[in-house]
């Protein structure tokens, strides 16, 4: 796996939102979701407003791997657990970038049972 660069890490944690698609037994993508993306230092994630049984993050969990479009990007990405710590620094970050579309939406994606649908998205 590699890292990301600063360019993408400004370009994809200030896109207003990231398009998401995860691979497929036959390592064919899935269609794109689009989704919510913060940034909290030089790692970028996901959270599933839905809870875990949203589609996408089923499959996103399931898969590992798929690849990411933001911030005029495209990368291919591994799906990875988030850091225990991190959390108080994404609700942070999502309120930061989202409240302005109120605390209904931006509840979704905050907040202790947030913790449990995060992705760190990886490059590689």
């Amino acid at each position: 796996m590699s890292t990301w660069t600063s360019e993408e890490l400004d370009r994809i944690g200030a896109a207003e939102e990231l398009k998401l698609a995860s691979l497929r037994r036959d390592g064919t993508l899935r269609p794109y979701v689009t989704m919510w993306v913060v940034r909290a230092g030089d790692d970028l994630y996901v959270r599933s407003a839905y809870g875990p049984n949203n589609p996408w993050f089923r499959r996103a969990k399931t898969s590992g791997a798929g690849r990411i479009r933001a911030g005029g990007l495209e990368r291919d990405v591994a799906f990875a657990e988030a850091d225990p710590g991190v959390h108080a620094a994404l609700d942070a970050a999502y309120h930061a970038k989202y409240d302005r579309y109120g605390p209904g939406i931006v509840g979704s994606v905050v907040g202790p049972d947030a913790e449990a649908v995060t992705l760190r998205l990886v490059p590689r």
